[in-house]
């Protein structure tokens, strides 16, 4: 690259976006003392420099060794531009979809320091526009993992008639991106949803107390964070508790929101780490450092005192490696916390694989069921039978899958890119997709990349 004066060892070339233009340039993976950098050069707006792996050139390579076949796209829309520019999806991509995100609302009930989506000023999407959107993913690969997002979709009066039209359509996991907070504050409210089909709760949760709530969400939150939770484990909604890990911020938290979240099973039934990205909105230039793969898995090390190790995580099977983490604990009668071994992914499509799993820990715990009707006892006696002697008739096997569920605990992370460290063969594996009515599905990271000044390139 022009202008450099460093001895350094170009291990990798790819293509990214300039931060200042969004223009699609050329760039290289650089090893050096610190770690892997991407390294990128404009020819209006000059050099950019991005820490993207904390470790050497053998660990990187090693982490992403595992890479997965593509997938074939199916009705793959043309793109005139090239990616990221008109994506949706397009003849580029390698991935379906897994997780789809269908934002109901602009509206939010809280303004955000850090905000992907830069919240707060629009508006709600009618019911009628939804339902095509439903319809056009149904036709092109769903049903997929549905998350309902905005803004805050809980800011909707008709959520629950939301939920049903997408049971309707066809979607069997539905999932709820939410701050908590009417969760929290409405009596009765997460039983309304969890009746009206809703699968799961996506809670925002970025730490413990007040102190990491008013930096990241303009606001003290924690006992509301704490009734979302009960009002969920109370219905029977599985949660995912969701941090953002910023710099400087609440990385001194990783450890302490694992142990929260363990002593809140099984109705939390994981955490998915998502360190700070920078897009949308966000506070300040985030200059070269980011928190990286090998750094959150340190962090998760260090301060859960060896209980989950660094080598207990694997890569994502369904995207690029270099995109995400992942591991799965198995809780012992006394407490103690067993990891469970990944094993050979199978053959087939692996966005399909990544959708099942997702489905099947994510859901609410499970609980024995009633004879009659189905469905979990509510008193003392039913059938004529009272509920002991019910649980004592019940399948050896039932119980040992009931158990199994309800003492699994997921651990996983997403580092979303943004316009700083975007490299485009990450993004052509992107299985979590934004739906749109005039561009279809796009990848997350190009749906929410945002240049230096905020301006959105798809929003």
């Amino acid at each position: 690259m022009a202008g450099r004066d460093r001895s350094v060892k170009i291990i990798g070339e790819t293509q990214s976006v300039c931060p200042e233009c969004l223009r699609v340039i050329p760039a290289v993976k650089v090893e050096e003392e610190e770690g892997i950098y991407l390294e990128k050069m404009c020819p209006e707006h000059g050099n950019f420099r991005t820490l993207i792996w904390e470790g050497n050139r053998e660990s990187y390579e090693k982490w992403g060794a595992g890479m997965r076949p593509a997938d074939q796209i199916l009705k793959a829309r043309p793109s005139e531009k090239g990616c990221p520019l008109d994506c949706g999806l397009c003849e580029a991509h390698e991935r379906r979809g897994c997780c789809v995100l269908l934002e109901v609302t602009g509206r939010c009930s809280l303004r955000c320091p850090v905000c992907f989506a830069d919240a707060g000023r629009g508006e709600d999407i009618s019911l009628e526009e939804l339902g095509k959107q439903m319809d056009f993913l149904m036709e092109h690969g769903g049903p997929f993992n549905l998350q309902l997002s905005g803004g805050e979709p809980t800011m909707r009066e008709d959520l629950p008639e939301l939920i049903r039209m997408g049971m309707e359509k066809g979607f069997t996991f539905i999932q709820l991106n939410t701050n908590g907070i009417r969760l929290a504050e409405e009596e009765g409210y997460a039983k309304d949803l969890k009746k009206a089909g809703l699968s799961c709760v996506y809670l925002q949760f970025d730490g413990i107390g007040d102190e990491v709530c008013r930096v990241l969400r303009g606001r003290n939150l924690w006992e509301r964070k704490k009734a979302a939770i009960d009002a969920c484990e109370e219905a029977g909604l599985g949660l995912v508790l969701v941090p953002v890990v910023a710099p400087g911020v609440n990385e001194d938290q990783v450890g302490a929101i694992l142990k929260y979240a363990v002593s809140r099973m099984p109705a939390v039934r994981g955490v998915h780490f998502q360190p700070l990205s920078y897009f949308g909105r966000y506070p300040e230039d985030p200059g070269t450092y980011r928190i990286t793969i090998p750094r959150l898995l340190a962090l998760i090390e260090e301060q859960t005192d060896g209980t989950m190790k660094a080598e207990h995580f694997t890569e994502g099977n369904a995207t690029n490696p270099y995109c995400t983490f992942q591991a799965a604990y198995l809780r012992q009668d006394d407490g103690s916390m067993k990891p469970l071994t990944h094993g050979a992914a199978p053959r087939g499509r692996v966005s399909e694989q990544a959708k099942k799993y997702v489905e099947q820990q994510w859901s609410g715990a499970k609980t024995e069921k009633c004879c009659c009707k189905g469905n979990e006892p509510e008193t003392q006696s039913c059938c004529g039978e009272s509920t002991e002697q019910m649980r004592l008739d019940t399948s050896s096997l039932d119980e040992f899958l009931t158990k199994r569920h309800n003492n699994t605990f997921a651990v996983s992370g997403m580092l979303f890119q943004d316009a700083y460290n975007l490299d485009l063969s990450r993004l052509r594996r992107c299985y979590i997709l934004e739906t749109d009515s005039r561009y279809g599905m796009v990848p997350f990271c190009a749906y929410n990349l945002t240049d230096r000044k905020g301006r959105f390139l798809y929003r």
